[in-house]
């Protein structure tokens, strides 16, 4: 048996409420399964950590992490501390400091789910985003020159290395090879005349090497127009740390809301630990509620599964939510129910557990 140490950062807001039911359900599965089992380790690290201490995780917070194979967080961000501190405390160290250089972000419209476009369905939205995660314009490269002056003049330079593109792009290269899907870049080369310039040269030249494999390279404006209009079109998509960022929250408007957003950074040399996420932020306003959607969550967990090898878990616990949403008895208000957050988590147990109990 397989012992998987998991750091849990549970964070802020409606955080702590939807990790909770994920630690719950991969407990449950770990149980059932057989071939692994979890150490999970809580650190209370976030914004309340920060204003008590200055800081948003401790000053070794990294070299504590280091040793874990998993990181899993709630949530970053609460009124009162600034996003870029909150972010930059936190959740962008960490992409950065373990080269977590790969964000996987799925696009995928499951049976049951809400969609606000006509026409939407499994079939037509169906999308992997794979967003270069640990340079591009969330580089944190430029100055703020003169401030309070009327002079004042600030710099934000995007980076954009020979290193950081290429392999971004190889990965999804290898990505829509292994599945026989198409590969689209979304670019900016037209008015970014440096680095999407390069961008864009640096994916036709990769893509030499990958000739079985269809592609598309869209500007990013138009790009947010076809998501809408023809979803279709896009299956594997490589694009830069902001007009990832953006575009797949179109996305998860597209696929049933934020409640289901899920997301992994991943370092795929596995020199460091990986992290798995919900993307819906902290959402102060319902916090400590119980009506939180633990799917994003959840899904994330899917996405560790896959990311340790257990491909056939990550894929029942992804049919279990989905049938969740296809049975609408119990959903959170968000999705127009009026169940609980625990609620939720109990039913993706029974249901994964049967899923389980069946495969055997």
């Amino acid at each position: 048996m397989k012992t998987f140490k998991v750091a849990v950062i549970p964070g802020d807001g409606i955080g702590p409420e939807v990790i909770e039911e994920g630690v719950k359900v991969m407990k449950k599965i770990a149980q059932l399964d057989g071939r692994m089992q979890f150490e999970f380790t809580y650190f209370p690290w976030g914004c309340e950590y920060y204003v008590e201490h200055g800081k948003m995780m401790a000053d070794d917070g990294i070299e504590q992490l280091k040793s874990f194979d998993a990181i899993y967080l709630g949530a970053v961000g609460y009124p009162g501390v600034p996003d870029h501190i909150s972010l930059w405390g936190l959740l962008l160290r960490i992409r950065k400091e373990f080269d977590q250089y790969v964000n996987i972000r799925p696009i995928t419209l499951l049976n049951g789910a809400p969609c606000p476009i006509i026409g939407g369905s499994k079939e037509t939205i169906d999308m992997l985003f794979i967003r270069e995660n640990s340079e591009g314009e969330y580089a944190g490269a430029g100055d703020w020159l003169f401030k309070g002056k009327p002079e004042e003049v600030v710099l934000q330079t995007g980076v954009f290395s020979r290193k950081g593109t290429e392999r971004i792009i190889r990965y999804a290269y290898e990505i829509a090879a292994e599945s026989g899907k198409t590969l689209t870049s979304i670019s900016k080369a037209n008015a970014l005349n440096y680095s999407m310039v390069f961008w864009d040269e640096v994916f036709e030249e990769v893509g030499n090497e990958y000739p079985n494999v269809s592609t598309y390279s869209y500007l990013v404006d138009a790009a947010a127009m076809y998501m809408i209009k023809d979803p279709a079109r896009f299956e594997v998509v490589v694009t830069s740390n902001l007009f990832g960022d953006i575009l797949t929250d179109i996305g998860a408007a597209l696929a049933g809301g934020m409640g289901l957003a899920a997301g992994a950074n991943i370092n795929p040399e596995r020199v460091y630990p990986s992290m798995f996420e919900p993307i819906h932020g902290s959402a102060p306003d319902i916090a400590g509620k119980g009506i939180a959607n633990p799917l994003a969550a959840l899904w994330s967990a899917s996405q560790m599964f896959d990311f340790f090898g257990y491909e056939d878990i990550g894929e029942q616990l992804l049919v279990a939510i989905e049938k969740v949403l296809e049975e609408k008895t119990v959903l959170t208000p968000d999705l127009g129910g009026n169940s609980s957050t625990t609620e939720i988590g109990d039913r993706v147990v029974e249901l994964v557990s049967a899923l389980i109990e069946s495969a055997r």
